[in-house]
């Protein structure tokens, strides 16, 4: 019997089911990953807890250190990186390009920040004078991370780092879709410095994900709607936190008065990139009536000159899907749409003759919220576009939905196109271009409703790691030994107290 150790967990190879691992571009059996057994998450979390403490007991600063040489490795490495993410997930060089130079931003801001957000603070205290009043801030213990396939490198990292750097301990279950993009973010963080068992890579399918949900203290996942809602119910059963980045239904609503091309490139920028697979990615747009005509001379003139395929090269501008039930889907909200009344402006079709999982990008028009394809998630490249009679319509249509991730408005009035965005019940907004919110490190990013819980990036997205306490400190000055809880003395500095604050807030 050989058996193995895989990024800290042992398993034998000879006893273990495989997973097959393809590239879908051409389909080809890329390598196999060994499932992880319950018994496995368990005792890797065990190996976690025992490590952590040391972790732990280094500086901020010192945590964040090696995860600023990881960066720079990353940076070192990033041909190898590329070259990973695209054989597993069939993007283009510039989609997975992005991915490591957003993560490389992201580190730097937490490695920068860290130590200031998890400094101990001081507070006001109720009496002044005879109480202190302290914040702390503890890591959890070990956190759990489930990320997916459709960016298999940024999604992984951007949660486990700031959760190693506030102290924690962290078991990463990766999409067994796409494994191998968060193999070699992993084993350069062995390389910067942290120690193997306080960061394990656990691989399978549900069972396995299922088994981290019950072990850890903490769960950070990105995934489906469906899926999330069992996870949360499950750690609300183990009263441990969680926070969750879910589904999403992105409208963009032009106004009267955009710029008709930055508009329409934006539209077809942000509805295709990555194959239309994320979940922050447009996937409905609502046009005024003033621009509509001009507006889809402009999305076909863009369309145009727009290049999709599996070659390499920064003017590829899609490339392959991963899986064949995003593309299943796209045909049934098509047909959908179809019958109800829409009209198909562009694509429309798999395009087998550049591999098993292209498909054109596509535009439905007159469409509207009877149809599945702007009541449902997507997750390919579709745009269904709808013609809307002012702001306060298009306003309505956007909040129609149980989804609250991204959402972006055009226009050149950026203090309307703000005013409009606080209408709007969405996490992140964006005016004049789309999907910048979760590139801009230092703004909390996440969704409201079915899209999730919590936040990533940000004071919020370090801070949501660690556990808070408070302290409260009495130096018994002018006090004497007294059973009641409010005795004459105390209540006259209680009057005084009052008397101060109402001159000088307290906060």
């Amino acid at each position: 019997m050989t058996v193995s150790r895989q990024n800290g967990v042992g398993y034998s190879e000879t006893e273990r089911d495989q997973i097959a691992v393809k590239n879908p571009i051409t389909g080809e059996v890329i390598g196999t990953i060994a499932v992880h057994t319950r018994q496995d998450v368990e005792d890797a979390v065990e190996r976690a807890r025992f490590a952590q403490k040391s972790w732990a007991a280094l500086s901020v600063q010192a945590r964040a250190d090696i995860m600023r040489r990881w960066a720079d490795l990353v940076w070192e490495n990033q041909n190898e990186v590329i070259r990973t993410i695209r054989r597993e997930t069939g993007k283009t060089d510039g989609t997975a390009f992005s991915e490591m130079i957003v993560m490389d931003a992201t580190t730097v801001f937490f490695v920068r920040n860290a130590a200031r957000l998890l400094r101990s603070q001081s507070r006001p205290a109720l009496i002044p004078w005879v109480h202190q009043a302290h914040v702390h801030y503890h890591p959890h213990g070990v956190v759990g991370v489930i990320s997916p396939w459709n960016f298999p490198f940024h999604l992984p990292f951007v949660d486990l780092i700031p959760a190693l750097i506030a102290g924690n301990a962290v078991i990463l279950k990766p999409s067994e879709i796409a494994p191998y993009s968060a193999e070699i973010g992993v084993e350069l963080l062995y390389k910067a410095g942290v120690p193997r068992d306080v960061l394990q890579i656990v691989h399978g399918d549900g069972s396995t994900g299922s088994a981290v949900v019950d072990t850890v203290d903490y769960i950070a996942f990105t995934g489906s709607t469906a899926v999330g809602r069992k996870i949360a119910a499950r750690a609300g059963e183990r009263l441990i936190p969680c926070s969750m980045e879910l589904g999403g239904k992105h409208p963009s609503l032009v106004l009267s008065d955009a710029d008709l091309d930055m508009a329409a490139s934006g539209l077809i920028r942000g509805a295709f990139e990555n194959a239309g697979q994320f979940c922050m990615g447009i996937e409905r747009a609502y046009i005024d009536e003033s621009l509509y005509e001009p507006m889809l001379n402009r999305i076909e003139h863009f369309l145009s000159l727009y290049k999709f395929g599996p070659d390499d090269g920064p003017n590829v501008y899609m490339g392959s899907l991963t899986n064949e039930r995003e593309i299943e889907r796209m045909e049934d909200q098509i047909r959908d749409a179809l019958s109800k009344g829409a009209t198909l402006m562009h694509g429309g079709k798999r395009r087998p003759d550049l591999g098993p999982l292209f498909f054109e990008p596509t535009v439905l028009i007159n469409v509207d919220h009877s149809m599945k394809v702007m009541k449902e998630e997507t997750f390919g490249p579709m745009l269904p576009i709808m013609k809307v009679h002012g702001t306060e319509e298009a306003i309505r249509l956007a909040n129609d939905s149980e989804y609250g991730f991204a959402a972006s408005i055009w226009t050149r009035d950026l203090t309307k196109g703000e005013t409009i965005a606080k209408r709007l019940v969405f996490g992140d907004v964006t005016v004049n271009v789309s999907q910048m919110v979760v590139g801009t490190p230092s703004l909390p990013s996440g969704g409201r409703r079915a899209s999730g819980l919590g936040r990533r990036n940000g004071a919020e997205g370090l801070l949501r790691y660690v556990a808070v306490q408070s302290v409260v400190l009495n130096n018994g000055f002018g006090q004497d030994p007294e059973l009641s809880v409010l005795d004459e003395k105390t209540l006259m500095i209680v009057k005084i107290i009052r008397a101060i604050h109402r001159m000088i807030p307290i906060f």
